[in-house]
């Protein structure tokens, strides 16, 4: 019904060749009338703010995941900073996080008062490494951030053998991971808490916007509460009684992170497209791995039946970040739009400062972020979307 809408990721602010314009966008959401159709039923209900519409996503998105509870939030960062409360992580506790990710897996321990500790990658998933997770853990270590990068699922039996053999607490950083399945089991119940992303970025979008999901009766309800200012049941004075004068009474601190319906009513719409739109991001991966697989200077994505190519990232095998930098720029001259895969966290000024950190502890996390390209993928992307990139992209490695 429309054109795609162009979705600029958070490099583009910074980037006058992004700012130009790409032809090629990096990725994009599908709306269409099922969208307008919910939101229109929203508005028509008078109830806009965190309720029915929202009820519905909750239950979707539980479904889907195979959870007892999903409680939508503001964002993926709301998610995991409700995820460290309800976990109860207080200063002095230390959280285990992938020294290559978003910012947010390791942020979330900051807000609480806790220290983000880390731990390198797995150069060939761009997910945790176990061994580096067991030797990164101290008698302080209380919880891991397990993430789910890029939609491929994290090595999740050896992270849940050692977390349980040594007590910790494991919140699966499923940001990039609706749709995702772990040996046929889908993530987000594979730990004690899941956190969602419903980001333009992500496979299903409400603009912005987050869930926690879980399948402990305690953690939903604190999550519920603090969620919504840290109401908890009716506060009954004296002898009084309930009645129109009774409100919630509120023993926590808590905080406004509530999705409104109005975003829920979208997810709505988009939760029913899922099947499809992975069914769609698997073949694109699949064309994309056909035509780069002869090209001998790249390194394609793990191959797994789980994985949802929320992203397709590769990696540049030789030449390092100058020439990577060179390739991504020789695509931006064809106004291809592309990004690096994500950080190296311990390398952000915040942890280098506060925490003394050498970057060159976390090798493998250092050269993904100096060697990943971050490809155009996107619902109706077409075979000769694909063929273009890989000839730019072809052309510029072998003139580099």
């Amino acid at each position: 019904m429309t054109a795609p809408i162009f979705c600029r990721s958070r490099f583009d602010r910074v980037s006058p060749l992004f700012l130009s314009g790409m032809v090629m966008q990096l990725t994009a959401p599908k709306f269409d009338d099922a969208e307008i159709d919910q939101l229109r039923d929203c508005l028509n209900s008078g109830w806009v703010t965190q309720g029915p519409m929202t009820q519905k996503f909750e239950e979707l998105i539980a479904k889907r995941h195979g959870v007892k509870h999903a409680l939508a939030t503001t964002s993926c960062t709301a998610a995991l900073h409700l995820a460290t409360m309800a976990l109860d992580l207080r200063p002095g506790d230390e959280v285990v996080v992938p020294a290559f990710t978003w910012v947010t897996s390791a942020h979330c321990a900051e807000y609480v008062g806790a220290k983000a500790t880390f731990a390198d990658i797995d150069l060939a998933t761009f997910n945790l490494d176990p061994a580096a997770f067991e030797a990164a853990i101290t008698p302080k270590t209380r919880a891991v951030i397990a993430v789910h990068l890029f939609g491929l699922a994290a090595p999740m039996n050896e992270i849940r053998e050692i977390a349980s053999r040594r007590g910790i607490a494991i919140v699966e950083d499923a940001a990039c991971a609706i749709g995702t399945s772990y040996r046929g089991q889908p993530v987000g119940g594979l730990g004690d808490i899941g956190c969602f992303s419903f980001h333009p970025r992500k496979v299903v979008t409400t603009g912005e916007g987050g869930a926690v999901t879980t399948n402990n009766d305690a953690i939903a309800a604190i999550v519920g509460s603090v969620r919504n200012h840290g109401a908890g049941g009716p506060r009954i004075i004296d002898d009084e009684g309930a009645g129109p004068w009774t409100m919630a009474s509120y023993d926590r601190l808590g905080y406004n992170l509530r999705l409104s319906d109005i975003q829920a009513a979208v997810g709505v719409a988009q939760m029913g497209k899922l099947d499809a739109l992975l069914e769609e991001r698997r073949g694109l991966a699949a064309a994309y791995r056909k035509r780069l697989s002869g090209i001998s200077d790249i390194v394609l994505p793990t191959e797994d039946a789980g994985h949802s190519y929320q992203s397709f990232v590769i990696r540049i095998s030789d030449g390092g970040r100058k020439r990577r930098n060179a390739v991504m720029a020789a695509m931006a001259e064809r106004r291809i739009q592309t990004r690096p895969g994500t950080h190296a966290v311990p390398a952000l000024g915040y942890y280098r400062e506060k925490y003394g950190i050498d970057p060159g502890q976390f090798p493998n996390a250092v050269r993904a972020e100096d060697t990943t390209i971050t490809l155009p993928l996107f619902p109706g992307m077409k075979m000769s979307d694909i063929d273009l990139v890989v000839e730019t992209l072809s052309k510029a490695l072998a003139s580099l």
